[in-house]
């Protein structure tokens, strides 16, 4: 696994809007850290910036000892599970899954190990042969959560979106990713407005506000 390094990280948007200003932290390997602020605080941007959905308007961003900034995010060690994660309603479970690993040419027998070790995890073996569109909403998020991991991130970077839904199925998903944290020993950034929910999960918290980090709590 990795940890994860930011270095006077800042996103400015076109309009003058600076989403995160100057923002440094180092985040320990298989820690588990919840980013907790308003809505436009920055949280979800640092996220973004990270996996390589957003440019970096300066500043640096490591993975271990690798810089990222200029890597991009098909090839970073990162997994991510935001809301709007794409399964193939035409494709089976076990084709969702294994698809990462199918498009870097894994042997078969490797994907099949794969795909099943993480169905296994998450409990969803006995839907791996149905389509998509046939699951419950509970097990097409486990079904996103495997594909996540199958591919053995160095960290996993978790929206809130990801679970905007109800409140039980929401809860499923917390107990899903801390496992994954705990057991996996995978490095999980988690993005949440719920201050409630950030000190229930009883993990280290990084507070923002206006694209900065206001104070951390351990």
């Amino acid at each position: 696994m990795s940890s994860v390094t930011l270095e006077h990280l800042t996103k400015t948007y076109p309009n003058g809007f600076i989403s995160v200003n100057d923002v440094s932290l180092h985040i320990e390997d298989g820690e588990f850290v919840t980013f907790h602020g308003p809505s436009g605080c920055g949280k979800s941007t640092i996220l973004r910036m990270i996996g390589g959905l957003e440019d970096i308007t300066s500043g640096r961003i490591y993975l271990g000892k690798e810089l990222l900034n200029d890597i991009l995010p098909r090839d970073r060690h990162l997994a991510m599970a935001f809301q709007n994660y794409t399964l193939y309603r035409h494709f089976n479970a076990y084709d969702n899954i294994a698809l990462g690993l199918r498009l870097r040419n894994l042997p078969r027998t490797v994907i099949d190990s794969r795909v099943k070790e993480a169905a296994r995890f998450f409990g969803i073996t006995d839907v791996l042969n149905k389509k998509i569109r046939a699951l419950s909403a509970a097990d097409r998020q486990r079904v996103a959560l495997s594909r996540a991991v199958v591919c053995h991130p160095k960290v996993l970077l978790v929206d809130e979106d990801f679970a905007r839904q109800d409140e039980q199925r929401r809860l499923e998903m917390l107990g899903d990713i801390l496992e994954i944290n705990e057991e996996l020993g995978i490095t999980v950034l988690y993005v949440t407005n719920s201050q409630k929910e950030a000190i229930g999960l009883k993990k280290k918290i990084i507070y923002m506000k206006d694209g900065k980090i206001t104070h951390i709590s351990e």
